[in-house]
């Protein structure tokens, strides 16, 4: 997967996890909150990774003389 592909499924689950938080702390429903919360981190992680690619990436390109 790209570094673009990562980031911007790290932003959606994110996205997506902070609707599930808000739609369960007005709903009531702790288990909604959770699975927003989990989804929320799993996204930022999804982002980190992108982020871990790309400087990996222009390392690479440093050491090789490219860019």
């Amino acid at each position: 997967m790209s570094s673009t592909t990562d980031k911007l499924k790290g932003l959606a689950n994110e996205a997506v996890g902070n609707v599930k938080q808000a739609a369960g702390k007005v709903a009531g429903n702790d288990k909604l909150v959770a699975e927003g919360k989990a989804q929320e981190l799993k996204g930022e992680a999804q982002k980190t990774v992108g982020d871990v690619k790309d400087g990996a990436k222009n390392l690479a390109d440093k050491v090789t003389g490219k860019r």
